[in-house]
Order: C-alpha cells, then structure tokens, then sequence
C-alpha cells in the first residue's frame, strides 16, 4: 500500500470537508453577532449572556434563543463537514450517511476528530458498497436511492456508536477539561502556538487546521483557542497592507496595488489577502506573520478578552467580551508585522521598463502559490 498517496487522498478529503463547512460557520458566526450587538438597543448589557434573549424584544428574541439563527447554523458544523467528507470519498452517494453520522457524532460530544473519522467511515463504506454490489439492469435504481443510504446509514452509525464515539468523546471531553483548566502561562503560550500557526501559511492547511479545531472546540465551551485565531487572522494581511501605504518604496507597483486589496480582506477577516506578498518573498514575509498573529494572540488571550464566534471581520469585534482588548491585541499584532517587514525589506529599483527588481529575488521561489491552494 502506497502510504504516501493515502495520505494525499485523507487530507485531500479532509480538506474538501473544511471548505465546505467554514461558509455555514461564518453565517451563523455573523447572526449571531447580529443578535449580540442587536440585543444592546433593548437595554441589555451583558450581550455575552447567552440567556438574555427571555427578556428582549420579541423579535431578537427570536432570533437568539440559545443564539437563534446563529446557534442553529453553528450546530450544522459537524453534520456538514462529516457530509461533505462523505462526498468527497464518495461523491454523492455519501452525503446522507455523513449527515447522519455527524449529527450522532454531535450528540455524541465526540467532537472534531469524532466528525472526520464520521465523514471517512461514511465516505468509504459507501464506495465499497457501490463497488461491489452488483444488481441486474432492471434493479440498477435501488442501490443510490434505498440501498447505500440505508445499508451506508447503518454501518456508519454503528461503527461511530460502538465503536469510536466513545473513545472521540473522552478525547474531546479530556482535552476540553485540560484546555479549561489552563491558567497564566500556559494559556499565553497557546495563544502563541495557535497564533503563530495561523499565521504561518495563511489559509492553508497548516492554518485550517488550527482555525478548524480552534473552532470546533467552541461546543464543547472552550474560548481561548478561538480568540487566538481569530485575532490572528487578520493580522499579517493588515500588517502587510498598512506597510504598503507607509512606505511605498520598499514595493513595486503590484504589490501597492496588493495592499490596498490587503486591508480591506482583512478588515473582513480573510487572511489570504497577504499571500501575494509571501509569494514574493517568503523568508522574510513568513516569520513576520507568524511573530505578529502569536504576539496579538497572546496580548488578547492573556489580558482577557473572549471570542465565542468563529468571527474575525471588523464586524464582529464589538461582540467580543472585552472588545478594547481585543482590538488592541490585533493593533499590537499588526503593526509588529509592518514593522518586521519595513525593517527587513530594502527599496525598490524601478527600471525605464516599469519592472521592479528587488535584493530579494533570491527567496521568492522558496514557496508557490499553488501551497496556498487547497
């Protein structure tokens, strides 16, 4: 068995999963702090009490019961990307075993790992059984629409049931109780860690992965790892666009035009808007992203401030417990970014061509856009 290539294949898999999951969580995510914020016209002022809702107007109310529209979109997150898992192994013959067994894997509390390995048991289960199932001619329309949902259904929740729910929720609980339990120190360093992941490959899988446990992480109560990457998403496409308008002769003309583009992604919380700029010159750009999302990381997670909401963009910092923290942790972060790179980067050479050439030609092959494409 080539090890190598199933690798490939599992995260490729995982992947498709996580990109199908992450627009449901960012709607709810945005409900939610629609309701959140929305709640303070009506005279209530611990927005963060997720009971508050009993005593508002009735149409916030509505809208956040137990986080309303929010809280319902944040529920889908296992269902979907173990569906989607499902799909991608699969195609669609998988997706109703995956929904099934993500929402078992929810009730479970078997959390995160407890819906991939949803996602993988329903993808494959499905594939053996069209593989090898073989009906005559006239019978050919049974197996997509009774047999692989009902037969796929049936050994997905059995196996998640008997099998690893168990195990995936005393992981999922221990580790929750571990992470709650951190104090001082500890909860500072992962900040970094988690920062500084986020940071590193800016949307990619070393990124999703911190980003989508961090976020997984929040049902089950645990806060902290959610404010670290969310702090830390927009943090080098903001360093990175405000070095760009501070001294633009440490630029050349597309990359300007990149961090005007920059600013605006991630004001709205979409990291990938510095990728032009680590494309160009990862030796330099890389480690200045990293040490600016794990410092504002830190700073926000140290001193206080709580994120409930898988939310980064502007949008959602006045939602956040303790907001003037949050906000200077993400200024922190920011400007140690532009300063990083303003220090590191020497000006640009213009030629009677309009082509820019640079001291830094030499790294700017180090990475290809294509590891920023999942």
């Amino acid at each position: 068995m080539n090890w190598k290539k199933l690798g490939k294949e599992l995260e490729q898999h995982v992947m498709t999963g996580i990109s199908y999951m992450i627009p449901i969580v960012i709607a709810g995510a945005v409900l939610m702090a629609i309701s959140r914020v929305g709640a303070s016209f009506y005279g209530i002022n611990n927005i963060w009490d997720a009971q508050w809702a009993k005593s508002a107007n009735a149409v916030i109310q509505f809208l956040h019961t137990d986080d309303g529209w929010g809280g319902t979109a944040l529920g889908l997150m296992f269902p979907i990307i173990s569906a989607y898992i499902a799909y991608s192994v699969a195609d669609k013959g998988g997706i109703a075993p995956g929904i099934i067994g993500g929402t078992l894997v929810a009730s479970m509390n078997a959390g995160f790992l407890g819906a991939l390995a949803s996602g993988l048991i329903a993808g494959y289960t499905v594939k053996f059984l069209v593989a090898h199932i073989h009906l005559p001619e006239a019978a050919k329309s049974v197996l997509p629409v009774f047999i692989v949902p009902v037969v796929g259904s049936f050994i997905t929740l059995f196996l998640i049931q008997y099998v690893i729910g168990v195990p995936f929720a005393g992981i999922n609980t221990g580790l929750a109780a571990w992470l709650k339990g951190m104090t001082g120190t500890n909860r500072v360093l992962l900040a970094a860690i988690i920062g500084g992941m986020v940071g590193f490959d800016l949307g990619g899988p070393v990124n999703k992965a911190a980003v989508t446990t961090a976020m997984a992480l929040l049902t089950s109560g645990v806060y902290d790892p959610n404010t670290a990457a969310q702090v830390a998403i927009i943090i080098p496409p903001l360093g990175l666009g405000l070095a760009t308008m501070i001294n633009k002769r440490k630029f050349s003309p597309e990359l300007q035009e990149a961090g005007n583009a920059s600013l605006v992604m991630g004001l709205i919380g979409v990291s990938e808007g510095a990728i032009p700029f680590a494309i160009e010159s990862p030796l330099k750009v890389i480690p200045a992203n990293m040490i600016g999302s794990a410092l504002g990381s830190a700073i926000a997670v140290g001193l206080g401030a709580v994120n409930r909401a898988p939310i980064s963009g502007f949008y959602g910092w006045f939602a956040v417990e303790k907001w003037w923290i949050y906000i200077f942790a993400i200024l922190v972060g920011t400007l140690t970014v532009t300063a990083l790179t303003l220090l590191f980067r020497k000006n640009v050479t213009v030629t009677t061509e309009e082509t820019a050439t640079t001291t830094e030609d030499a790294d700017a092959t180090y990475f290809s856009e294509d590891q920023w494409e999942n």
